[in-house]
């Protein structure tokens, strides 16, 4: 373990010298205080300090982009330069720990006063965080095998209004969507364990429709019920779903933790959906916490099977462009190996699979879609169908409207969407 060491990656914006503000990170981070301490000797930081590997400028500013900076002494008019900088921390400081390893990349650093920005885009993980966290127990593979749906994206929606549906409400709503043939529901994030649907209620009547809608089509649509709660409720909740005959269970990450996630992997015996709801606090300011390169490699080290990563043109201040390295950031195997199953939400219509495909041509995602599918004219199943049809134009490399032009589904959800 002595030779095996992180790499983490940042981007940081300072009025200080570069080589002086990344010391003050290496030094925070591992070995250092702002004075020196009995103990911290040469030894002592030879083998526990992080080193500075990188050290890139890329820009100068007359304004900081953040606000309670220190300026150095004696400068009047200070720049502030922009640099990517890369420590390498040694792993026998705090081990194959996703708490302790986040103490460490993502820490204090945030608050030091040399800095107007700061934030970790990057992490290269030794092969010993691998041994002790297995990743992802379905991915996609596991995933596209319990949905039954090969050689095609997974097409779902979510129940709205996000915070449920009375119980009595839930079987005709299931009902139908599993008789439309949808491949996948989820619950809105704001849905937990609600007085008007106690979760063990929702479970059975969920359950009850999509085992009769099976029972009818030969399709077992897969629901991923929230979860989230804490350590036993999760626990106890993935249980009633598995005994249910359920497929999917969904966390909101943020909400339980690294550490939360990475308990419910242990026993999970069914896909875990990872909902991200928080993250825009977490990244919105471009130079502050982290982007979702390193953020998705934790996710997946924790367990989740699938990981969302906003949609296309959609309703969040999220460029298409992050959105699509989002995409690319779940397929890209860690450790030579796993993948996650990226899941597109928010304003995603029919028209929204060409776009998608064009930026990331794979069919590997869980493609969400609300009123792209439940508003649809002609009704939930031609929703559903006109997602199929969209993603049938991409893959070909057809236009959408030629491609509509003897599907009426397609037609109408171009007109009722399409114009917006």
């Amino acid at each position: 373990m002595h030779n095996e060491r992180v790499i983490a990656t940042y981007l940081i914006e300072t009025p200080y010298p570069l080589e002086k503000a990344a010391e003050a990170m290496a030094g925070e981070q591992s070995t250092g205080t702002f004075i020196a301490v009995p103990g911290e000797t040469p030894e002592l930081k030879a083998q526990h300090g992080a080193q500075i590997v990188g050290l890139e400028q890329i820009g100068e500013y007359d304004r900081p982009s953040l606000p309670e900076c220190y300026v150095p002494p004696g400068i009047d008019k200070p720049v502030y330069r922009r640099a990517i900088v890369k420590l390498s921390f040694p792993l026998h400081n705090f081990g194959p720990s996703l708490p302790n390893l986040l103490a460490t990349v993502a820490g204090n650093l945030y608050e030091l006063r040399e800095f107007s920005g700061l934030r970790l885009t990057d992490l290269e993980l030794p092969e010993a965080f691998a041994a002790r966290y297995p990743g992802p127990k379905f991915g996609i593979e596991g995933t596209r095998r319990l949905a039954g749906v090969h050689d095609r994206p997974i097409i779902g929606t979510i129940v709205k209004p996000s915070i449920g549906l009375p119980i009595s409400e839930y079987g005709p709503l299931i009902r139908e969507l599993a008789e439309a043939g949808l491949d996948f529901v989820k619950d809105d994030e704001l849905c937990g364990d609600p007085p008007a649907a106690p979760f063990e209620q929702r479970v059975a009547a969920v359950m009850a429709e999509i085992e009769r809608a099976a029972d009818r089509t030969g399709k077992k649509m897969m629901y991923a019920f929230n979860i989230s709660g804490d350590i036993d409720e999760m626990r106890r909740r993935h249980d009633i779903v598995a005994k249910a005959g359920g497929t999917c269970v969904m966390v909101s990450i943020n909400s339980v933790g690294w550490a939360g996630v990475a308990h419910l992997r242990q026993y999970a015996e069914l896909p875990i959906h990872g909902h991200r709801n928080q993250w825009g606090a977490m990244t919105r300011c471009p130079l502050l916490g982290m982007s979702f390169t390193a953020y998705q490699k934790l996710c997946r080290l924790a367990g989740v099977d699938h990981l969302h990563t906003n949609g296309l043109n959609s309703k969040f201040a999220e460029s298409n462009e992050s959105v699509a390295q989002s995409i690319r950031d779940c397929l890209t195997p860690m450790f030579g190996g796993y993948t996650v199953m990226p899941v597109l939400s928010s304003a995603q219509w029919a028209g929204s699979a060409i776009p998608t495909y064009r930026a990331v041509p794979t069919q590997d995602v869980i493609h969400l879609a609300g009123g792209g599918i439940l508003a649809h004219p002609g009704g939930i199943a031609a929703g559903v169908r006109s997602m199929r049809q969209g993603w049938e134009a991409a893959v070909q490399g057809i236009e959408l409207d030629e491609y509509a032009r003897s599907r009426p589904e397609l037609q109408a959800a171009i007109r009722t969407f399409g114009k917006k």
